[in-house]
């Protein structure tokens, strides 16, 4: 008779352990009391699993407000390059104008950053595979953060779209050009972070007033 050979999972980093003690017993709170953290990254291609993190800006938000002076904003040293996709974001392999740090130290102030804090992106499916596959590089496992796409939220403000044609898929620029929203640093990290920010309040206040984070998320 054989015997079935079970392998221990390997435990994670202390850094993803600090970080995932925070959801320990959390309750989520009410819309108006939640921290959303708003952000972006800059890769070297659209491939979730083979690019990499360039740079990444977040923006804290709470209480219908956008706190800047509680930013964060990233430059990642890497060794994969894609000379095409910097013609997007400028971000050159060898640039002193950024102080660039590891992956694994962008990695662990992001964590430190977001907490337990609802995270909310443009097409941010994109951005958390982008965290998640640097996190499976470092022996972690995913983020654990409630998320919210701005481009699905807005579908549910344009009825009439959504009637004719519920397949679109709203890119940020046309965000901006709907909401009336100036873009500034456009194609930065930080710069797309704080302009998602300011579309994600717009989309608010268009919605009739949700009670539960779910009610944003679903």
């Amino acid at each position: 008779m054989r015997i079935p050979f079970f392998t221990k999972r390997p435990e994670p980093p202390q850094f993803y352990k600090d970080y995932a003690v925070l959801f320990t017993g959390f309750e989520e709170p009410a819309i108006e009391d939640a921290r959303f953290v708003v952000f972006d990254t800059e890769t070297t291609g659209i491939h979730k699993q083979t690019d990499r993190m360039l740079s990444l800006g977040a923006v804290e938000l709470q209480g219908n407000r956008i706190n800047l002076s509680n930013s964060l904003e990233l430059y990642v040293e890497q060794q994969v390059f894609n000379k095409e996709a910097v013609a997007i974001h400028g971000i050159l392999k060898e640039n002193s104008k950024y102080q660039k740090i590891s992956e694994e130290e962008a990695v662990k102030q992001f964590l430190s950053y977001i907490g337990n804090s609802v995270l909310v992106g443009h097409h941010i499916g994109f951005d958390v595979g982008i965290i998640n596959y640097a996190l499976k590089r470092l022996g972690a496992p995913k983020l654990k953060n409630r998320t919210i796409d701005t481009g699905v939220l807005f579908k549910r403000t344009v009825h009439l779209v959504n009637i004719t044609n519920p397949d679109k898929v709203y890119s940020l620029d046309e965000l901006c050009e709907e909401l009336n929203i100036a873009r500034t640093d456009r194609h930065k990290a930080i710069g797309d972070a704080y302009i998602t920010a300011l579309a994600f309040l717009k989309i608010l206040n268009r919605l009739k007033k949700p009670k539960r984070l779910k009610d944003l998320t679903r």
